[in-house]
């Protein structure tokens, strides 16, 4: 990427892993988790999956079970977009919404574990992946890290990659370690998240951040990290496309914003790889709608005008 940072003597690169074909990094683990649930006899052709996602791991674990064969049961809430609703149905998905937050906690993700486990008694054969927690998750994405180091073919500085479940986060840490690499890792996580243990608060985008830490968390997975508010993310979204023509999701806005705060990490003649998990046509009736971002956040949106936030 040679606009968006033009400012800075530093290498930045991007991993486009809208370019799978469901449309995200998360089509890796989906596919990994079911195939070595079949061999581990864990699930077979009658099996019913059951998984808790706000968006991409849905639609990677529906475009799974569609070429598997197998019946699935996604649980989703309000904050779903229609896009990623009618992506779920042209797989053949059967969609469980979850209206309500959790009573406890506001958030909705508990809410929809606690429909989870309510389906996996009431159905037979029923299997729950749990992204949040399975290892799987996690090893499948070491051949993300792979892939980024095989194609670069030289040193990689600095990593910087976005929190939700921590697959990806954890995955690309263990396969660095593995090589014993000096690469860096920068995790972007949500304003409102839990995961690095802020207090939990309200948050639009899906994807960003999460208000249960996931069992896959390790702190010492990343050198550093930085949290990036809704709007940062819709910020940096509109600077990529902008600058570098790349349509992304919410999640890649955000590693956008979190590089302009902290780019006094990075020595120059770095060399740093951000990975970009999804496409941004899921977003165009919220991040990229300036109806949606005037309605929360009350700005009109002008990108020359509000490119200092992202600082």
């Amino acid at each position: 990427m040679e606009k968006i940072f033009a400012e800075f003597p530093i290498f930045f690169y991007a991993k486009l892993e809208m370019l799978n074909p469901g449309g995200s990094i998360k089509d890796r683990p989906a596919f990994e988790i079911l195939k070595h649930a079949f061999a581990a006899a864990e699930i077979t052709r009658e099996s019913v999956i059951v998984e808790s996602s706000s968006g991409n791991m849905a639609i990677g674990l529906a475009q799974a079970c569609c070429y598997y064969g197998l019946r699935f049961v996604c649980v989703i809430d309000a904050k779903t977009t229609c896009h990623h609703i009618a992506l779920l149905r042209a797989y053949g998905a059967e969609i469980e919404i979850v209206e309500q937050p959790d009573p406890i906690s506001g958030e909705y993700l508990p809410a929809r574990l606690s429909r989870v486990q309510a389906l996996l008694k009431n159905i037979p054969f029923s299997y729950w992946p749990n992204q949040y927690s399975n290892l799987i998750n996690a090893r499948s994405n070491r051949k993300t890290a792979a892939e980024i180091t095989d194609a670069l073919e030289k040193k990689v500085d600095w990593l910087v990659v976005a929190t939700s479940t921590c697959g990806t986060l954890r995955g690309c840490a263990e396969y660095i370690r593995e090589k014993r690499l000096a690469t860096r890792i920068l995790a972007v996580d949500a304003d409102g998240s839990t995961i690095f243990g802020g207090p939990v608060r309200p948050r639009l985008i899906p994807g960003h951040g999460a208000s249960v830490r996931p069992a896959l968390f390790e702190k010492e997975l990343c050198s550093e990290y930085v949290l990036v508010s809704d709007f940062d993310c819709v910020l940096g979204c509109r600077r990529l496309v902008k600058k570098e023509a790349i349509l992304a999701g919410g999640s890649s806005g955000a590693l956008i914003s979190a590089i302009s705060r902290t780019t006094s990490l990075f020595h120059a003649g770095s060399t740093v790889v951000l990975i970009l998990p999804d496409r941004g046509e899921r977003y165009l009736d919220t991040i990229y709608s300036d109806d949606w971002v005037l309605k929360h956040f009350g700005i009109q949106f002008d990108l020359d005008r509000h490119a200092a936030v992202a600082k």
